[in-house]
């Protein structure tokens, strides 16, 4: 009978059996030891599952990204690799983001990034390896987007891996030995997201002597107004009658600007102050490089978020008495299970580009799977302006190179940001091969990492709406001032046509409304979970007027309140929505006498 029964359960266990017992190297390529010109993106690991490495060379071959593994058994092992070609979803003629993966000094004979319209895992071929150490390289062929996300090595040949999304998380969780979290804590705020308003409620919490955790998935903080996205600050700060709510705002304002074409450098954004500042406040522990992918939620409350390292796949949980989603997505809201409301119609985003003066004669390669824009105007060719009348060179690349207006921010989150780099590309084409224009010009730099505007808009006891600004309406809990119009991007009338379903080109319409307006406290928390505060574009606001409380300064502005809202949650053992019902007057004596 005792054996009978461990015959049924080895049965059992083999035909469920997700991970099969023969020998399997899983190498995600942001692991790799050296990624040489390739990068890291983690912006659609929700969606496709993991973060993944970039070949974004703007045309230029980047350098080979290389590591090294340890293979215990010697013998022939077929090589998977989880790659895309990523104009394939757009029907687009040819595959630019080619690239190879060399093993030993040896290039596998198939080229990789040139097959399939999604996520797959395309079939390297058989390799005979020794054991010991193994090297591998992966090669760009081409410098325009190729992303490989994982190699597999595998001993049983007739092996392939799944494409499930579900399925591989929990083949890459066994495969990496990342299936249990590691307990990082217990916070009084657990701030996600990384961004102006998540550095200002993490500020102003810690100083207020709440133990803090930050949690970012980049290893630079700041968000929009960082190095990869470029984006500077908007909106008013110190204003009456609370003049110092914005003095965190103001630790953080660039010393420069650059706003367009090459004077909008990187190092403008100073990204290694702001990490300093926040690295200086012995109340706040950051988790650089961490996706909050998972929550914990018990009656109507978060107890924990779960941290995926984007480079290691190690999950931080990450327990806390306070939330707040400053991820601008509303992803902690979501996956909490917090109202929300999304617009059919959105403003899009950006990924902002430039080009440079070079001193040589420069080429550029043809583009046949860009947008064709051969024949088409666009700003910065000829004499067509950008916005506020700006022409030439430094109309290209501007915050009005936009799309996604008319598709899910989610569900084609790489599609359009991978949209932006098919006009970046189509433009650029365009003017060197058939203009022949900027002869000594190149490419200088674009944004891998989005710019975005709008998405998920989590919902608290008010929603802010376009009548509440054009009335001026006095609220009692009325804290943050605004000092942006309500500017709701929409497709630009003059290019719309060329692709009616997905235009690149938008237009800045400006509503006026009576500036300064006092924003109310109640869009800074959910509805329907009970510990869960939110700062920056994710806040409860209709999409008309969202067009002016999503700018950077007026974010900031709001991490600010979160953050002495989240001090009065603690001393007097009260919730977000209890600061507003019971201790409002409490809030606005914190923020006129108690700041400094």
């Amino acid at each position: 009978m005792r054996q009978i029964k461990f015959l049924v359960f080895l049965l059992v266990l083999l035909a469920g059996n997700a991970f099969p017992m023969f020998s399997q190297i899983l190498v995600e390529a942001e692991s790799f030891d050296q990624k040489g010109g390739w990068v890291v993106d983690q912006q659609f690991m929700d969606e496709m599952g993991s973060p993944f490495l970039l070949a974004h060379g703007l045309g230029v071959k980047v350098e080979k990204a290389v590591t090294t593994v340890s293979l215990k058994k010697a013998g022939k092992y077929r090589v998977w690799v989880r790659t895309k070609d990523w104009v394939a979803p757009f029907k687009a003629t040819g595959a630019p983001g080619k690239f190879q993966l060399v093993i030993n000094g040896t290039a596998l004979p198939e080229v990789f990034g040139t097959k399939y319209a999604e996520w797959t895992w395309q079939d390297g071929g058989i390799v005979d390896i020794e054991n010991g150490s193994v090297r591998l390289e992966l090669q760009d062929l081409t410098g325009f987007e190729g992303r490989c996300d994982a190699v597999l090595l595998c001993d049983k040949l007739e092996f392939q891996p799944t494409n499930d999304w579900k399925e591989l998380t929990l083949f890459r969780r066994k495969l990496l030995g990342t299936s249990k979290t590691r307990n990082s804590g217990y916070y009084d705020l657990v701030v996600v997201g990384g961004g102006i308003p998540g550095i200002t409620s993490s500020l102003m919490a810690a100083r207020k002597g709440l133990k803090v955790a930050l949690i970012q998935d980049r290893p630079v903080v700041g968000g929009n107004n960082s190095s990869e996205t470029r984006v500077w600050l908007n909106g008013a700060i110190n204003v009456e009658p609370y003049p110092k709510l914005g003095n965190i705002v103001k630790e953080l304002e660039q010393e420069k600007r650059g706003h367009y074409g090459d004077e909008n450098k990187g190092e403008l954004y100073e990204d290694n102050r702001k990490l300093a500042l926040l690295a200086n406040e012995r109340n706040i522990d950051m988790y650089l490089n961490c996706r909050a992918n998972e929550v914990i939620v018990k009656k109507k409350k978060i107890s924990a978020v779960v941290a995926e390292n984007i480079l290691t796949g190690e999950r931080n949980l990450i327990s806390g008495a306070l939330f707040v989603d400053c991820t601008g997505d509303g992803v902690i809201g979501y996956l909490a299970g917090a109202d929300y409301e999304m617009s059919d119609s959105i403003m899009g985003k950006c990924n902002l580009w430039n080009i440079s003066l070079t001193g040589n004669d420069t080429t550029f390669p043809k583009c046949p799977w860009a947008l064709d824009l051969t024949t088409k105007a666009f700003p910065g060719r000829d004499s067509i302006p950008g916005s506020y009348g700006i022409k030439g060179e430094k109309a290209l690349g501007g915050w009005y190179w936009e799309s996604g207006f008319f598709r899910d921010p989610f569900k084609y989150n790489e599609w359009v940001r991978d949209w932006n780099f098919r006009a970046m590309y189509g433009a650029w084409d365009a003017l060197k091969n058939v203009d022949h224009a900027y002869p000594k010009h190149k490419l200088d730099w674009s944004a891998y990492i989005s710019g975005k505007r709008e998405s998920r808009r989590l919902l608290g006891d008010l929603i802010l709406n376009d009548q509440h600004l054009l009335s001026s309406t006095v609220f009692d809990d009325g804290l943050m001032a605004t000092g942006w119009d309500m500017d709701v991007h929409i497709p630009h009338k003059d290019f719309k046509n060329y692709y009616p379903e997905d235009p690149f080109i938008s237009y800045d319409l400006h509503t006026k409304y009576k500036i300064p307006f006092l924003l109310p406290y109640r869009i800074l928390y959910s509805r329907n979970i009970d510990n869960l505060f939110m700062a920056g574009r994710d806040v409860s606001v209709t999409h008309q007027a969202l067009g002016s409380v999503r700018v950077m300064r007026t974010g900031g502005l709001m991490g600010e309140v979160v953050g002495i809202a989240a001090y009065l949650c603690k001393k007097h053992n009260a919730s977000p929505r209890d600061i507003y019902t019971i201790y409002l007057s409490d809030l606005k004596d914190e923020i006129i006498n108690k700041l400094p």
